[in-house]
């Protein structure tokens, strides 16, 4: 690599190896940044041709990151930093790729440095909380169970969105400590609403990086004894995405979490890209028929036909359904004309507080 970049680079230029697969170069004396391009593509290209190893042939692609003198900084260890932070949004951009660097890239890399300091001090200061959205039978209008959701709250930042934070607790690998907290939060919740009379099902997330460790089934079953929240109460929500990973491994551990008598449910279905054939080798319970099809069920003909398949195939599978993101009459009256009888959205109920939720049961129950 480095030879081939040393061979496509002007004699004045310099390049240099940083360490283990990360290079610089040094490009002076540029007169505009369609030059810099320029270069960029003829990296890329230069890069391209197989590289041949003994009797391997290996490809090899490249992220790269720009910073531009004096543009973003004046000094060299700024530069140095602009383009490393640039270079891992090539990275984040699906890699193989070039970026520049922006003010507003740093900015965002300094909110996301932040978001990892703060979220590993806040299961200590108890900054996290659930709050739990109704699922509703839609033939009795009974709440029948809710789903767990996370929320983070800081004296410094406030209430932040999880469609912000929870990706920073997978990048930063934090994400097994807080998914251990859920858990348990979310089985000791649902002992209470038990000693309350509810009899509520408790669904809760699992992410790729939870489900994949080795010691998950053991977590799940000691949280269940020190609960006492009985196992055929919890629902476990995976993605389709699990299913890619190895099917043996997948196949084990689901056999092993349904030996608990935990419930096993597929979540945002249709959104993902692996095969249906998991459908009928993983032991899996229940369907959630992501909230993209359902929102325009009543307006677009392609989701109620995506729809209306989903739930047949469920049913001729023996599995449960429930749609998620029900918001309007009319969504509702096409769920149930096609016997989707579960569903779950605002037009019952936003995500509440535990004690919300117990009101709500014996409002329902009374």
């Amino acid at each position: 690599m480095a030879r081939r970049l040393r061979e496509g680079m002007r004699e004045n230029d310099t390049v240099a190896r940083l360490g283990g697969d990360e290079f610089l170069i040094l490009l002076p004396s540029i007169e505009s940044v369609h030059h810099v391009i320029a270069v960029v593509q003829n990296i890329k290209t230069i890069l391209q041709p197989v590289f041949r190893i003994g009797n391997h042939e290996i490809y090899i692609t490249c992220s790269i990151g720009v910073s531009v003198y004096p543009d973003d900084s004046k000094h060299l260890e700024e530069l140095l930093r602009d383009a490393d932070t640039a270079m891992y949004h090539a990275k984040n951009c699906g890699r193989n790729n070039f970026q520049f660097f922006t003010t507003e890239m740093n900015l965002a890399v300094q909110r996301q440095m932040r978001l990892v300091s703060l979220l590993s001090q806040s299961l200590e200061k108890e900054c996290f909380f659930l709050n739990y959205q109704p699922q509703i039978d839609l033939l009795t209008g009974r709440m029948i169970g809710v789903e767990a959701l996370l929320r983070w709250q800081t004296p410094e930042l406030g209430l932040v969105s999880p469609a912000e934070f929870i990706p920073v607790t997978e990048s930063s690998g934090l994400i097994c400590a807080i998914g251990d907290w859920v858990l348990t939060a979310a089985c000791q919740q649902g002992r209470v609403w038990l000693q309350q009379g509810c009899l509520l099902h408790v669904a809760v997330n699992l992410s790729s990086i939870q489900f994949h460790q080795h010691n998950l089934v053991s977590k799940v079953a000691n949280i269940l004894a020190e609960t006492g929240f009985p196992a055929h109460l919890l629902e476990l929500e995976i993605t389709e995405g699990i299913m890619l990973a190895d099917k043996n491994s997948v196949l084990t551990t689901l056999g092993e979490l349904k030996a608990l008598g935990v419930h096993i449910s597929i979540d945002d279905f249709g959104t993902g890209y692996s095969s249906l054939s998991y459908l009928k080798r993983m032991p899996i319970d229940k369907i959630k028929i992501d909230q993209s099809f359902v929102r325009d069920l009543a307006d677009d003909p392609n989701d109620a036909a995506i729809v209306k398949a989903i739930i047949a195939m469920t049913h001729g599978l023996n599995l449960d359904v429930i749609a998620e993101g029900v918001e309007t009459e009319a969504q509702l009256s096409f769920l149930l004309s096609r016997q989707c009888h579960k569903a779950q959205g605002y037009y019952f109920s936003k995500p509440v507080s535990a004690e919300a939720i117990s009101e709500l049961w014996h409002d329902k129950s009374c």
